[in-house]
């Protein structure tokens, strides 16, 4: 007697194909990043070969290349990986949280609740080191965060997108006129304030990233643990319900590890532009709309993409450089003038 083995229905065929793809692209985006990384440590005004960079790590020396590798490289290596992921991871969150495909960590205020914090910081209470402004940035993006799904929880229709995108709006309004005004009655406040505003990774140590990492961490297992929540998010508030899942939970573990990673980036490295707008939209146009890739695939691109402008910025001019946040502005400004065009938000 014989039997017929069953044979894969199309359907299956197809979700293991697009998994393998996934897989795939997953690997390619680790791959992008250690190359990023490894570009990090080699070049900039002295480039250094891989051998080099290797043996400084490995085994320092005390040589040149040590010092440069180990003191100068490394710190900025290491804060724009926990920075790029946070952007991007963040940027994931505010568009599946405000169903906005421009929305990024601008739109809820949270970057102008942490630079209301570091001006805060310089201008009171006379702080003058970067190690100094990460708490006040951070505690001025939750501080922003928290104001804004209070007001909007008071709505008629509670805190939803729209809801949410225009309480954001005008929280980053006022808090960027307070910025603005403190700046101008102080004019050491404004020197300390604009190096930096521009945004960038150069002159922070690694006891900055060692501050900041605690909250990245967090906010990255918050956002794993949201995720599926957010593909039930995207089908509607009601169809999410019928699923089983308590949006409400779902918008508030999503924001808050949103803000957390916010606070963290841009309390460290300046408010970077480009990083948590373009990347997650890239990362869906590789991966699919499934969260949990599209947010995996952020943590690796994220990361790659601040590096490389880094890197950028320190070729362009050398001896000298441009920083990070410009570069990624440059960057940014063409993309965001497309996106705008093809943009629509989605309310349910």
């Amino acid at each position: 007697m014989t039997t017929l083995a069953a044979r894969p229905t199309p359907a299956r065929n197809r979700s293991g194909a697009r998994t393998g793809r996934r897989v795939a692209v997953t690997a390619g985006a680790a791959l992008v990043l250690l190359l990023a990384v490894l570009a990090s440590f080699a070049l900039g005004s002295r480039q250094l070969g891989v051998g080099a960079v290797w043996h400084a790590l490995v085994a320092p020396d005390g040589s040149d290349a040590s010092t440069i590798v180990r003191e100068l490289r490394m710190p900025r290596t290491a804060l724009g990986l926990a920075v790029g992921l946070a952007l991007a991871v963040a940027g994931v969150l505010f568009q599946a949280l405000t169903r906005n495909p421009l929305a990024e960590p601008r739109i809820l205020g949270i970057s102008a609740g942490a630079s209301f914090g570091v001006v805060l910081a310089i201008s009171v209470f006379g702080v003058g080191t970067l190690a100094g402004y990460v708490w006040f940035g951070i505690a001025g993006a939750l501080v922003a965060g928290l104001l804004v799904f209070a007001i909007a929880s008071r709505a008629r229709e509670g805190a939803s997108p729209v809801t949410l995108a225009l309480v954001g709006a005008a929280l980053d309004a006022s808090l960027a006129s307070g910025v603005y005004a403190l700046l101008s009655i102080d004019a050491r406040t404004f020197e300390e304030y604009r190096f930096w505003v521009v945004g960038g990774l150069a002159g922070r140590d690694l006891g900055v990233t060692a501050q900041v990492l605690p909250f990245v961490l967090v906010g990255l297992l918050l956002a794993a643990l949201v995720a599926r929540g957010l593909d039930a998010l995207a089908l509607g508030d009601d169809v999410a319900r019928g699923l089983g899942h308590r949006i409400g939970l779902v918008r508030l573990g999503g924001g808050l590890a949103a803000v957390l990673l916010t606070g963290a980036a841009v309390a460290a490295a300046g408010p970077v532009a480009f990083v948590g707008l373009a990347v997650p939209h890239l990362a869906r146009a590789l991966v699919g709309a499934d969260h949990r890739w599209t947010l995996a695939v952020s943590a690796l691109l994220g990361p790659a993409l601040l590096l490389g402008a880094d890197v950028v910025g320190r070729l362009v001019a050398p001896p000298g450089e441009i920083p990070a946040g410009i570069i990624t502005a440059l960057i940014g400004a063409p993309l965001l003038a497309v996106l705008v065009r093809r943009a629509r938000v989605v309310t349910a």
